[in-house]
């Protein structure tokens, strides 16, 4: 039997999925690992998704996605972002994972090198390792509030590096870039010719900080954005997000989507155009309610001693767990499963840097939230 290609053999796994797998085999769980959101998506939004099925909307869109979504989506940058971009720099797909993959494959060559946040989101390093290319990691450490070193992300980049990721608002930490922050990357972007690829999944949850895109920035056309409806809408089965890329580039553009997806399924696309249409009031429902479960997460943690990064976007809590780990998160997350019932990430599955942390998703009920915590042991 032929063996599989020895690229994919050794495409490391995801440490978060891990502990899923592990939770859902156990009764009772309080699953706190996986950032679902714990809203539903407003039943207007459903009715449309539910009518193009019954109508038998079920054909082929066009490669890009239907035109009255890449409208709205181009509305919303323009609302949102500060993003002026024509219909044709929009490209929708399943989901930011397709987005991401197709950001990474369009930079990234056999061989090249990729600057990838650590902690970070797995499938960073997972995409590349699937592309052949090396993923190499810029350290954040918790005494700079997990904000990049500039001068020690500087100095990681080679002669082979192409393309740097930018994640903000971060998943797993719940932090955010400010201004300063991504002019200077931009900036460092420039210096050393490189694609900045924007993970931007968390846009509409920030805490106390605005939302910047970084191509709002962007002079000379280096950015490529990846959005999603996922977790603002809570729409993460229906797999639509989206890429935005510089201008011209539509003839390589409907070359790369055919030959992944060719095209993203019409019911999912009328309730993301329907959502992006909507009044707003979902997302700042959820927003509300992701919001005052960290409140009252991170006093439940200030109250016991446990200590936390402060939380500035998204709906995660980064709580130092290293006074009982040992120094091996994973195993300590796999007997808090066993022993205590509940299922949180370990850090070190988003990198190195994030050993001895684990992430905790606020996005589920507040009660489950709370109970959960309670059972994390404090320090002594």
């Amino acid at each position: 039997m032929p063996e599989i290609a020895a690229h994919i053999a050794a495409m490391p796994g995801s440490g978060v999925r891990h502990i899923l797998e592990r939770a859902l085999r156990r009764p009772d769980t309080i699953i706190l690992a996986v950032g679902e959101p714990g809203e539903i998506v407003g039943r207007q939004v459903r009715d449309v998704a539910a009518g193009a099925w019954r109508e038998g909307d079920l054909r082929y869109t066009p490669n890009g996605g239907l035109p009255l979504l890449r409208e709205a989506i181009v509305d919303k940058l323009a609302r949102e972002n500060g993003l002026r971009v024509d219909v044709e720099q929009v490209w929708v797909t399943v989901g930011a994972t397709q987005a991401l993959h197709m950001a990474m494959a369009l930079a990234l060559s056999r061989g090249d090198e990729v600057l990838v946040p650590d902690p970070g989101y797995t499938t960073f390093t997972m995409n590349a390792h699937l592309l052949q290319a090396t993923p190499v990691p810029y350290p954040l450490h918790p005494e700079r509030e997990f904000q990049p070193d500039l001068d020690e992300l500087e100095a990681l980049v080679s002669p082979r590096t192409r393309a740097i990721i930018v994640n903000t608002p971060s998943n797993p930490l719940g932090s955010t870039f400010d201004r300063p922050t991504l002019e200077a990357l931009l900036a460092l972007a420039r210096r050393h010719d490189l694609w900045v690829i924007s993970d931007e999944v968390y846009e509409r949850f920030t805490w106390g900080r605005p939302h910047v895109s970084i191509a709002s920035l962007d002079a000379d056309g280096r950015v490529l954005s990846v959005f999603s409806m996922s977790k603002t809408y809570a729409m993460t089965g229906a797999r639509v997000g989206w890429l935005v890329t510089p201008p011209g580039w539509r003839p390589t553009m409907l070359r790369v989507q055919e030959s992944l997806v060719s095209c993203v399924d019409a019911p999912s696309q009328r309730a993301a155009a329907a959502a992006l249409a909507g009044d707003g009031s979902d997302v700042d429902r959820a927003a509300a309610h992701y919001r005052d479960n960290l409140a009252a997460a991170t006093a439940a943690l200030d109250a016991r001693g446990i200590r936390y990064l402060a939380p500035t976007g998204a709906f995660y809590l980064w709580v130092d767990v290293s006074h009982a780990s040992g120094g091996d998160v994973v195993t300590w997350c796999e007997r808090f499963l066993d022993e205590a019932g509940v299922a949180v990430a370990p850090g070190s599955a988003f990198g190195a840097s994030g050993e001895g942390w684990i992430r905790v998703c606020v996005a589920s009920d507040r009660a489950s939230l709370l109970e959960g915590l309670r059972r994390l042991p404090a320090p002594a």
